[in-house]
């Protein structure tokens, strides 16, 4: 998010630094439609958080009332609920002019509803692909099911827009720099978390944790607590 999915953007801050960075639009004077899917889980609720703080006009989707709200609360202009509206049809209908940066981590039918929601120039940074996770086997080899997106280059020709990965280990060299700057917008209270108030404790409780994460029920950040006291807590949101 910080810069678009090109170069050292680790982390999402909201002060990426060129590149095409979620604050350009601000510094342009003229804000950006921001897309952000699953918007209520750990990463996305940020996305989102960071988006407005750079100025920008944040469009959110999730699936349940409870979602709706935290993200209202976490300040998104529209949240698109897919239990209740297609995120096709309202991209369609209320942002004639298109997207201009997606942050995506769904997949399939998102992905393609995203993609052709873009505007002229427009961004689509993939951080993942929810749906496609569980859609095969039960195994390692069969359990991710490969996307098929036909046209995909044609569409991204026709608008000047690109499609960019972003795997967050290969950026591990930027995370200290990145997590200091969202320390601070946290303790400051410009940055919320909101956390899943499901409980998992143990290892042993992983397993579970991920079965939680990736069932759809989830709000917010969801957390293993591990060690001794309760302080501790691995994410696995």
């Amino acid at each position: 998010l910080a810069r678009s999915g090109r170069g050292g953007g680790g982390g999402g801050s909201a002060r990426g630094g060129g590149g095409g960075s979620v604050d350009e639009g601000k510094k342009r004077g003229k804000p950006k439609v921001v897309l952000v899917t699953a918007a209520a889980g750990g990463t996305g609720q940020i996305a989102v958080q960071l988006a407005k703080l750079a100025g920008h006009v944040v469009v959110a989707t999730c699936g349940g009332e409870a979602k709706v709200e935290m993200l209202k609360r976490l300040g998104a202009d529209r949240v698109i609920n897919y239990r209740v509206e297609k995120v096709r049809d309202v991209l369609k209908a209320e942002f004639k002019k298109g997207v201009d940066l997606v942050y995506e981590s769904v997949g399939g039918e998102f992905f393609a509803a995203a993609l052709d929601a873009l505007a002229p120039g427009g961004r689509i940074i993939v951080i993942g692909m929810m749906s496609q996770y569980k859609s095969g086997g039960d195994g390692a080899a069969d359990a991710w099911t490969p996307s098929d997106h036909k046209g995909l280059p044609e569409k991204l020709l026709w608008k000047s827009a690109s499609c960019a990965g972003f795997f967050l280990p290969h950026y591990a060299k930027h995370f200290r720099r990145h997590l200091t700057q969202l320390y601070a917008l946290h303790k400051s209270g410009a940055l919320s978390v909101e956390i899943d108030p499901t409980q998992f404790v143990g290892l042993e409780a992983v397993p579970a944790a991920v079965e939680h994460l990736q069932g759809g029920d989830s709000i917010g950040k969801v957390v293993v607590r591990v060690g001794s006291g309760s302080g501790g807590g691995g994410g696995g949101g």
